[in-house]
């Protein structure tokens, strides 16, 4: 924002300081709640030990195992998706102007599940294993990622296209989204309709979004990701405070709104792709997240998605803690806790949008 008199208010002044204090607060907050993950198991290690093996100082193998091999990759895995999926719903929410967008309530998470799924199942981007450790065993990233891209591609391109439709309202692109889900999540069980049995076990296994399956190679490749498509967003958060306004306000200040639609939509299905191609289905985080962070700082993308990331990774990072410790020696799955959360509030969600 730029003043005639080169000087700053100082009640914008203060506002931008409240918001970059409770970004900042998130960031310290994801630092701390990462150290915990890491110390809380079944094999329970003391923070000095965790702090002392991150440092590179003397601990005994087995607490460096644990922690670099096993926790750490887990709970990184964990950020980086809980933040991608977050960026994606909010730019989702703001592209398409529909406060219901996200990559799983608008199928696009479905979708790259199917490419997924027929990559490792026809086109040998993974290997099937019968322990539950590693039901599938991505052997071609590449090859599943763009498989997944593809479909999620497909299905962004059709909710574009009702977007675009006179009149179409959030709830109707929610519905297309639904059919567009039922739509794919029929494809996958046609695929494991003709799977033999340890085919088909491993399958309904790594449908189950889980962030214990990642390794240091997927880790990554989804922070890769991640990075470089929040950057994209995080620079056209004054576009996307215009469309907000309206896409001929939008057109009036100069954005090209479709080239910013497209663009934005093609990214948050990549990253969508990336995420489920290696960790499975995760719902709800995109749809929650951004909705969360907006009642707290506000609806301007400048500040809003720095903090959906930040708050995002934290999301999915407790919620991955909590998945792991709730039946231990057990390990639940972080998408069924996901799913308990997420979908009472998409109740409250739509429910509140009626009342409007």
């Amino acid at each position: 924002m730029h003043f005639a008199d080169g000087q700053v208010p100082e009640e914008y002044r203060r506002y931008v300081g409240r918001k970059a204090a409770l970004i900042g607060v998130s960031a310290v907050a994801l630092v701390l709640c990462l150290m915990a993950a890491i110390s809380l198991g079944a094999a329970g290690l003391p923070l000095s030990a965790v702090a002392k093996s991150l440092a590179g100082l003397d601990v005994p193998r087995r607490v460096d195992a644990i922690v670099w091999n096993i926790r750490l990759p887990q709970a990184l895995a964990a950020i980086m998706a809980g933040a991608a999926l977050s960026v994606s719903g909010a730019a989702m929410q703001s592209i398409l102007r529909n406060p219901l967008g996200s990559p799983f309530t608008l199928g696009i998470s479905h979708a790259a599940a199917f490419g997924a799924a027929l990559s490792v199942m026809t086109l040998g981007g993974g290997v099937m294993a019968s322990s539950q450790g590693d039901a599938v065993n991505i052997t071609d990233p590449w090859l599943t990622t763009a498989v997944a891209f593809a479909f999620s591609l497909a299905a962004a391109g059709v909710i574009i296209g009702v977007s675009r439709l006179r009149g179409a309202t959030p709830e109707v692109m929610v519905l297309t989204g639904v059919a567009l889900g039922a739509l794919f999540t029929a494809g996958t069980m046609f695929l494991q309709y003709f799977a033999d049995d340890v085919q088909l076990a491993a399958m309904v296994f790594w449908t189950f979004g889980d962030t214990a399956r990642a390794s240091w190679a997927e880790v990554g490749i989804i922070s890769a990701a991640t990075v470089l498509c929040s950057a994209y967003f995080i620079a056209n958060s004054w576009n996307y405070n215009a469309i907000d306004a309206g896409d001929e306000t939008a057109k009036g200040l100069g954005v090209r709104v479709e080239r910013v639609r497209m663009v934005g939509m093609l990214l948050a299905s990549l990253l969508t792709a990336f995420v489920i191609a290696f960790l499975g289905i995760i719902g709800f985080v995109g749809l929650v997240v951004p909705h969360m962070v907006r009642r707290v700082i506000g609806s301007d993308h400048r500040f809003l998605i720095p903090a959906s990331l930040l708050l995002g990774g934290l999301l999915l990072l407790l919620s991955d803690t909590v998945a792991r410790l709730i039946l231990a020696p057990h390990v639940l799955p972080v998408s069924v806790l996901t799913a308990f959360m997420g979908a009472p509030v998409f109740i409250y969600l739509i429910i509140r949008g009626q009342k409007r």
